[in-house]
């Protein structure tokens, strides 16, 4: 129909758009690779009490986080960027349906988010020992933890994109909170390892629970010893990204603009 064709023509635009600049592409993708290649680096051998590698965990963790980083930061910045440049108004002048715009972004950071899982278990595997999951009940896991943290990351990355009203000011506005949340979800740091104020705080974010989607999916049974609960968790999992994408999606209609802030 009209809107599929709207659609794909608006998701083929992002794409370009995205291609045509090499430092989005290079932070996307490259600076991912550096986190995880600097923290295996400085933190060596097992982690305690397991059999799992402080470097098997990195990839996990950031794998988790690179997902969240493409539909938040990335998108919110990039359509903080729009926005100022008039683009967004010259597109809702257009006879495209606005569900399109919406749907192409959607489009591109699921196809990021699936370059950027490939690129990263690649490393794991080639580099640090990670096992690639050999059952269906993983992969199934996979897909359903790669698709609501995905989609909850876009909501909220459309939300912040609305409020953010600065192209200049977005990174920094973005970024800060984005790394120290990191810290304090199992990005870099065992949650064991993290004091219990900062967990409660860590689980009220769909971070911390993507990365534990993420932990059941490329570690093995055995490292559930280092998680609080002794488990993955995966219907609380479930339940805190559906409530994030529900969440998210309300704020997107609440807070997204097309136009500059005094030319609503």
């Amino acid at each position: 129909g009209g809107l599929g064709r709207a659609v794909r023509a608006r998701f083929g635009s992002e794409l370009r758009g995205f291609l045509r600049e090499p430092a989005a592409v290079g932070f996307t993708l490259l600076f991912p690779v550096m986190m995880l290649l600097l923290f295996a680096s400085i933190f060596d051998g097992t982690v305690e009490g397991s059999t799992v590698t402080y470097s098997q965990l990195y990839v996990a963790g950031i794998i988790a986080s690179s997902v969240m980083s493409v539909g938040f930061t990335s998108l919110a910045i990039g359509i903080t960027a729009e926005r100022e440049e008039g683009m967004l108004k010259r597109l809702a002048g257009t006879p495209m349906p606005k569900a399109a715009y919406f749907l192409g972004k959607v489009g591109l950071v699921l196809v990021l988010g699936i370059v950027e899982v490939a690129v990263m278990f690649g490393i794991g595997t080639a580099l640090f020992g990670l096992s690639v999951p050999t059952d269906a009940t993983r992969w199934a896991t996979f897909a359903w933890v790669f698709v609501l943290g995905s989609a909850a990351a876009t909501m909220l990355g459309i939300a912040a994109g609305g409020l953010i009203g600065s192209a200049k000011a977005a990174p920094a506005i973005l970024n800060v909170p984005f790394v120290a949340l990191q810290f304090i979800s199992g990005v870099f740091i065992p949650e064991s390892q993290l004091p219990s104020g900062v967990r409660a705080v860590a689980s009220l974010f769909p971070l911390r629970w993507l990365c534990k989607g993420m932990r059941s999916v490329f570690l093995p049974d055995s490292a559930q010893s280092l998680e609080v609960a002794g488990s993955w968790e995966l219907p609380a999992c479930a339940a805190v990204l559906v409530a994030w994408c529900v969440g998210g999606l309300i704020l997107s209609l609440v807070f997204f603009r097309w136009n500059k802030r005094g030319q609503d």
